[in-house]
């Protein structure tokens, strides 16, 4: 391992834990499967020569027991967050190969638990096993490492399809499409074009001073996310906020901001503020943000203490508010935190 510390010099990790990416076809479909260092080198070696020669040099940790993403959990998150804080000093940058299901939820909880990166963290998956016919594996692996060498890139990242986005802005959009992801409230933040990545800088996040790591400690505390639906009933909302477990809710509302005008389940959601749970709202809509001072209920919400979660994605807010809530913040610290743009999570973009 070279010891130099310019980051230039220094390899690239690339962290296997599973996925798709990584799978291999059995009697009852899809599984996860290992050996992946040797099948991804014969997948590199394909490309051609001059491509092959722009690789940076990498190093790859596997996973003893890759999975499939849908069996992620945030403790998982918490331990990929501590690899790459323990092992920061020893490489240019960072490659994570997660399963698509998860992992817009993966790098979000990345990005809340480095802030101050001043290094790249990229973030990719496919959406076809690397060995598979018309596999988007190789290129988005290619896509990766090339991305993960860009010192000016200092943030949480998920490279797809081709294309950069901002790792808590991201949200996986297509089941099946190479495309795999979208940021519907944030720009893309660089592209491949001829094989090489295109950054633009002015959407990036300016990370500021040294990495101040926030490693919370699992297990996270309870947070759940309370979908509106046309006929919710106040005492089916009772039955998740009753429990003393549950510390925070982010309520998903209708449009910009709206709740039914049912007086029984705004006296719930006012009962639970009062006994402590932390409460967010954001909006069902992928495009666009809350603004609660535009409906009568969405006041209400603001009154009774339930926070604004501005135009975050739901995976945002929760992941967010868990981290927040395990760091023992006073109410007052915690609702100016989650107010705040920690690592570009909110507000409106300005051309």
């Amino acid at each position: 391992m070279n010891s130099a510390t310019d980051n230039h010099a220094l390899p690239i990790l690339v962290i296997y834990t599973g996925g798709t990416i990584g799978m291999q076809e059995s009697a009852r479909g899809l599984v996860a499967a290992g050996d992946f260092e040797s099948r991804m080198a014969a997948a590199l070696a394909t490309l051609p020569p001059d491509r092959q020669r722009r690789l940076p040099r990498h190093v790859l940790w596997e996973a003893a027991s890759p999975i499939d993403s849908s069996s992620a959990t945030p403790a998982d998150w918490v331990a990929l967050a501590n690899m790459i804080a323990e092992r920061y000093r020893e490489f240019a940058g960072f490659v994570v190969l997660h399963g698509t299901d998860t992992l817009a939820w993966c790098a979000t909880s990345l990005a809340f638990r480095l802030q101050g990166l001043s290094k790249p963290v990229i973030v990719t998956g496919a959406q076809k096993p690397l060995e598979a016919a018309d596999s988007d594996a190789l290129d988005n692996l290619e896509a990766a490492l090339r991305f993960a060498t860009e010192s000016t890139l200092r943030e949480v990242c998920v490279s797809f399809g081709g294309r950069l986005m901002r790792g808590c802005r991201a949200r996986k959009w297509y089941t099946a499409s190479s495309l795999g992801f979208e940021t519907p409230n944030w720009p893309l933040l660089g592209e491949m074009v001829d094989h090489a990545p295109v950054l633009y800088p002015s959407r990036c996040w300016q990370s500021r001073g040294a990495p101040q790591f926030e490693l919370a400690a699992t297990p996270l505390p309870d947070v759940v996310r309370l979908l509106l639906w046309p006929g919710i009933r106040a005492r089916e909302v009772v039955r998740w906020l009753d429990d003393d477990q549950i510390k925070g809710v982010v309520i998903e509302c209708w449009g910009s901001g709206n709740l039914p005008e049912d007086a029984e389940l705004l006296g719930v959601l006012a009962r639970a503020a009062s006994a402590g749970k932390t409460m967010v709202a954001i909006s069902q809509c992928p495009v666009g943000g809350v603004n609660l001072d535009v409906y009568a209920t969405g006041r209400t919400l603001t009154e009774i203490g339930i926070l604004s979660g501005d135009d975050m994605t739901p995976e945002a807010a929760h992941s967010k508010l868990a981290h927040l809530l395990a760091q023992a913040l006073s109410p007052e610290e915690l609702k100016q935190r989650f107010l705040t743009p920690l690592v570009g999570e909110r507000g409106a973009f300005a051309t």
